[in-house]
């Protein structure tokens, strides 16, 4: 009676154990594609406000910004009445900076856009980003999961690619960079969970 209770565990454990296989195998495919869709964005210009599910799209780039084959193939002219407040003069007057359309995307965007490859709707800001998901404190982070910057994530998010590197859009472009821990909130967030 033993051995044949014995047996009956074994066999169940044996069933069981592929479908855990197979879940961590899912979730694992799933970030891989995440990661792998924000990577093949490198290079791409940064665009305040550019980025969606569907890939780059029209931002804007300060004109001390170096102009790309993005911005030239729109026509985009350097000299463009578009003007953003970027501070305060020492005389307390609204400093602006010259602002041009660009086809590319922002921090936020990126997100939006790795994430949409997996079929998970991401908020469009930061902020809103970062109250999704689980909070994992940075030394559980794993590929997959973003890095916030700023007060509740308002400043800037990336994404945690493994090896102390992170997937960013960043002025001039996307890029791929150690994690910076200046700015950086006390969590990560974990969309993809097990």
């Amino acid at each position: 009676m033993r051995r044949i209770c014995a047996v009956m565990i074994a066999l169940a454990l044996l069933g069981a154990t592929p479908g855990i296989a197979t879940a961590d195998s899912t979730r694992q495919q799933a970030i891989n594609a995440v990661i792998a869709r924000a990577l093949a964005q490198r290079g791409v210009p940064y665009a305040y406000g550019g980025g969606n599910a569907a890939g780059p799209s029209l931002g804007t780039a300060s004109v001390n910004t170096p102009v790309g084959a993005a911005d030239a193939s729109l026509g985009a002219d350097p000299l463009s009445s578009n003007v953003a407040v970027a501070g305060l003069s020492p005389l307390g007057s609204p400093v602006v900076e010259p602002r041009v359309s660009r086809v590319g995307f922002d921090s936020s965007g990126l997100v939006l856009y790795a994430f949409a490859g997996v079929g998970i709707k991401m908020p469009r800001s930061s902020g809103e980003q970062y109250k999704v998901g689980r909070k994992i404190p940075p030394s559980q982070a794993l590929p997959g999961d973003l890095i916030f910057y700023g007060p509740e994530g308002s400043q800037s998010v990336a994404l945690f690619v493994g090896n102390g590197q992170m997937a960013e859009a960043t002025d001039p472009a996307v890029t791929v960079s150690p994690v910076r821990t200046n700015g950086m909130t006390p969590y990560l967030t974990r969309i993809i969970e097990s």
